[in-house]
């Protein structure tokens, strides 16, 4: 069954009273571009800290420095093609409403299932590096371990539940402050830059094409996708604001496009400032990768210090920031019926509170039953790259099927743009099999439980009144009368 002939699954309208939005209200016009901007960032920065430093060691300098270009490239193909989605479809939905447009309930769901993965699992992972930070700074003498993450959950979810101004505020002064650490840490780290530094990984004479650039072989470079992904992962999560934000037609782009070009000088900067400074092969392990290029002989400074803490404010800033777009997702495809339809209820200061409590609770669980930050992590990458294809496919089939869809921002580039978007997504996919074949298995079994329910229960209880739905019955009667 393709996903365009879905359109069986007609959305019901029988159970839902007169007050079924006003109860599902988000906050309107509670953000401009500068906060979304800030957002975006805040979703990525705790990568520029940590993680994206494993990849060498599947791919050496050279693997990694080719994967991080590539996943750039796709990053930058597939936000542009969301900035115009999002003024098209500028709804809470983001990723998954303009699959449902574009892919019908199907598409829609499975998007949406990604995109809810990523933000789930991503913030439980981050609470335990939060931890693994507050016990090496040695704060109020506490370790890593579940107090730590109940408090973070806890405290964040608190200033959510506030208000998303509030929310946003916070989190664009975390996030200004863990940017401008970075910006200190290679202001510290360019000085002892030695290029020899850099190809310092032992080769493996066994691996196909191997050499001192790419010790690890050409697979190293495929290899490396999901770490490459690590300095841009989460910037997607900026049209999930669409109805809490001014003029979302123009305001999201822009905010998009800014979020892209700073994640990139930073991704440049970081990176070669960090293995130039120490070498690749004294980082490639390491869980703060930046302090240990600050720290050739192992004893700390006071610029080591320095970006020691500004790492736990990224940290914080992209926990903060990923809750948010987890709970937004999570609103949307409940108000539409996908989901538990209680799941979106807002409380009287316009947040969906149990949007917030619900994935919180999951992330804690998973959390402090694990422990596994890299393995939870890994999981998230899956249905992140899995979202990240569907979105540029949706792209792609609403350039073709719908042409003069009223488009107040159009692609640079067009379908070509959203299509090495969607060619690379699919590689990034198969990539995360090379680096953790159990997480991938995880993400699937997840997968399969939730495409059970929608297939048996939900798709027959979908929510006509719901913006995504509203906008899909549009094109549908659009289609009809052209078709007459």
């Amino acid at each position: 069954m393709s996903l365009e002939s879905t359109e069986s699954a007609k959305p019901s309208t029988a159970p839902e009273g007169d007050d079924y939005l006003e109860r599902r209200a988000l906050r309107r016009g509670s953000a401009g571009w500068l906060l979304l901007t800030g957002l975006g960032v805040a979703y990525v920065v705790s990568g520029d800290y940590s993680g994206w430093n494993f990849g060498l060691a599947e791919g050496g300098f050279g693997g990694l420095a080719i994967a991080m270009v590539l996943m750039g490239l796709m990053y930058t193909c597939m936000v542009f093609a969301l900035a115009e989605l999002s003024s098209v479809l500028p709804t809470a939905g983001g990723g998954y409403g303009f699959a449902r447009r574009a892919l019908g309930p199907w598409g829609g769901f499975l998007t949406g299932t990604a995109i809810l993965i990523e933000y789930v699992l991503a913030p439980a992972a981050i609470a335990i590096f939060i931890g693994d930070y507050v016990e090496s700074l040695g704060l109020f003498g506490l370790t890593s371990g579940w107090p730590v993450y109940l408090a973070c959950f806890v405290i964040f979810i608190g200033i959510h539940l506030w208000g998303v101004g509030e929310a946003l505020r916070f989190s664009f002064v975390v996030t200004g402050i863990a940017v401008v650490a970075l910006l200190v840490f290679a202001l510290g780290a360019f000085p002892e830059f030695d290029a020899s530094n850099l190809d310092d990984i032992a080769v493996d004479a066994s691996a196909f094409g191997s050499s001192s650039w790419l010790p690890m072989g050409l697979l190293g470079i495929w290899a490396a996708f999901p770490f490459g992904m690590w300095f841009f992962l989460g910037v997607e999560g900026v049209p999930l604001a669409a109805e809490e934000t001014k003029d979302p037609a123009r305001t999201l782009p822009r905010a998009i496009r800014w979020s892209m070009g700073i994640l990139v000088v930073l991704a440049l900067v970081t990176f070669f400032a960090a293995a130039g400074a120490r070498g690749s092969a004294a980082i490639q392990e390491a869980g703060n990768p930046l302090v240990e290029a600050l720290q050739p002989d192992g004893e700390a400074t006071t610029l080591s210090r320095l970006v020691n803490y500004a790492g736990l404010a990224g940290l914080v800033a992209s926990f903060f920031s990923l809750i948010y777009a987890g709970s937004r997702q999570l609103f949307a495809l409940s108000r539409a019926g996908y989901l538990p339809r209680f799941l979106s209820l807002t409380s009287s200061r316009k947040a969906p509170y149990l949007g917030l409590l619900v994935p919180g609770a999951i992330g804690f669980g998973l959390a402090a039953a694990t422990g596994d930050g890299a393995r939870m992590l890994n999981v998230a990458v899956f249905g992140a790259t899995i979202s990240y294809a569907l979105m540029s496919l949706s792209h792609i089939v609403l350039r073709r099927r719908e042409p003069g869809l009223e488009r107040p921002y159009r692609t640079p580039g067009g379908v070509l743009t959203s299509s090495v978007a969607l060619v690379l997504a699919c590689s990034a996919l198969v990539a995360t099999f090379l680096v953790d074949v159990t997480a991938a298995f995880i993400a699937l079994m997840v997968y399969v439980v939730a495409v059970a329910y929608f297939g048996l229960y939900s798709r027959k209880h979908l929510v006509a009144k719901a913006p995504e739905e509203e906008f899909a019955a549009l094109a549908a009667a659009e289609a009809e009368l052209e078709r007459n």
